[in-house]
């Protein structure tokens, strides 16, 4: 297996055992998986919405054996240049920073975001569900 990008989306199907989870299992379990420290940000923030205290986030990504790559211009550039070809589709921007991080690392990344594989040139959007 290889390296892949997770969407923020993709991570919390696994932690909240929601469909497609069983996509995102391997992945995880060989230690294969990428995120960006926008997506990163994401899911801390979701589990907070969830009342997960802060502690209890923290060793549950701890646990994922992630690899989190820092948010940086060449990303920037590359999510800002991403607006107009995804305003259509609704992509956030932590959707467009992903896809950025994917599109400057030549990976495909993994989402429960359908709307990501009708952006013109998105790349190799694999979906969960």
């Amino acid at each position: 297996m290889s390296k892949i990008v997770l969407d923020a989306s993709a991570i919390l199907a696994y932690l909240l055992d929601e469909t497609g989870a069983e996509a995102v299992a391997p992945i995880l379990e060989a230690g294969e998986g990428i995120v960006s420290s926008v997506n990163y940000a994401e899911v801390v923030s979701k589990l907070t919405d969830y009342q997960m205290p802060l502690a209890a986030i923290q060793m549950a990504l701890d646990d994922l054996d992630l690899d989190i790559i820092t948010f940086d211009v060449q990303q920037a550039v590359v999510t800002g240049e991403l607006r107009a070809v995804s305003k259509p589709f609704g992509l956030s921007l932590g959707d467009r920073a992903c896809l950025a991080l994917s599109y400057v690392l030549q990976l495909p990344v993994l989402t429960a975001d359908h709307n990501w594989t009708l952006v013109p040139g998105s790349g190799d959007v694999r979906v969960i569900r």
